[in-house]
């Protein structure tokens, strides 16, 4: 669908590197190169486009008189993951090889997403790690993300077991539609059957409920133990993969991330993620923003 017009702003439809974008530019006049903006949707990688968040990405180009690019990855299951992850990745790295030719400051680009958004964000800014002989991103938004897919009966999994839009049983069912995987073994996963024990001691470390604020934890209960089903690990190692998790990264890559912004909502059942993501950071001597909202949903 086209674009809204808007007085503010010239909008262009463009592809990166085969990756279909919308381009948001200022037409107010600038002296200088402007920043950038890399927007990944949220929709749990089936859904949403750069329609849907266009409201929101024409309002942040203005506010922050940025040039920003909305990617419109492919969705799942017409193509299969790990595509998204591959075009959001593909769609920055052209960015930042051109960001010259749209008026923008390559050293100052950030990447921002909301919901599975904030994690293609996390595992791109990751990814680029490793490219360095790209310009480096100067930050990451991540707007309520979902970070791991190790551990559902965190506290905020509990205590937003059931809420509106995105429950504790939503939230993996449509992460196995989005691996194109069995929505039967749905169960196995909320009870952690998928993952086994020599794992779940290795990363305990970043992923425990020892590690959220007792705040944040009222009425939690520690759950009963569970067994280990290797047929359901043997379909879904994909979980335990730091495209899919990124709070999974070794600290010589989280070490070296970018300036961190995150927003978590106390309605979210993906609250903790955000709140266990910001500890490994500042951890890892990483400089964060955090910003919660305490009346806020999914």
């Amino acid at each position: 669908l086209p674009a809204f017009r808007d007085s503010q702003l010239f909008i262009k439809d463009l592809h990166f590197d085969e990756v279909p974008v919308r381009m948001y530019i200022p037409k107010a006049p600038c002296t200088s190169k402007r920043r950038g903006v890399i927007f990944f949707h949220g929709g749990c990688g089936i859904f949403g486009s750069i329609r849907s968040h266009e409201r929101i990405c024409r309002y942040i180009a203005r506010k922050s008189d940025s040039v920003l690019v909305s990617v419109g990855y492919h969705l799942s299951p017409e193509h299969k993951y790990p595509a998204q992850t591959r075009d959001c990745l593909a769609a920055t790295i052209h960015f930042l090889k051109t960001a010259e030719n749209y008026g923008v400051d390559p050293h100052r680009i950030i990447v921002c997403g909301d919901s599975v958004g904030g994690t293609f964000t996390a595992a791109v800014c990751q990814e680029l790690v490793k490219r360095r002989a790209l310009p480096k991103i100067r930050a990451q938004v991540l707007i309520y993300p979902f970070l791991q897919a190790l551990n559902f009966n965190l506290p905020s999994y509990q205590k937003n077991a059931f809420t509106v839009f995105l429950s504790r049983e939503r939230t993996v069912h449509f992460m196995l539609k989005y691996l194109n995987k069995d929505c039967a073994m749905k169960e196995a996963i909320l009870a952690g059957s998928h993952v086994p024990e020599s794992i779940n001691l290795k990363y305990r470390k970043w992923i425990n409920p020892d590690l959220i604020v007792e705040t944040f934890k009222p009425g939690y209960k520690p759950p009963l133990p569970n067994s280990f089903l290797p047929h359901v690990h043997k379909e879904t190692k994909e979980l335990l993969k730091t495209r899919l998790s990124p709070l999974l990264a070794e600290d010589d890559v989280v070490c070296c991330l970018p300036d961190t912004c995150i927003i978590t909502c106390e309605h979210d059942v993906l609250r903790d993620d955000g709140l266990l993501y910001k500890k490994r950071l500042e951890d890892n001597n990483v400089r964060v923003t955090w910003l919660h909202m305490e009346e806020g949903f999914h």
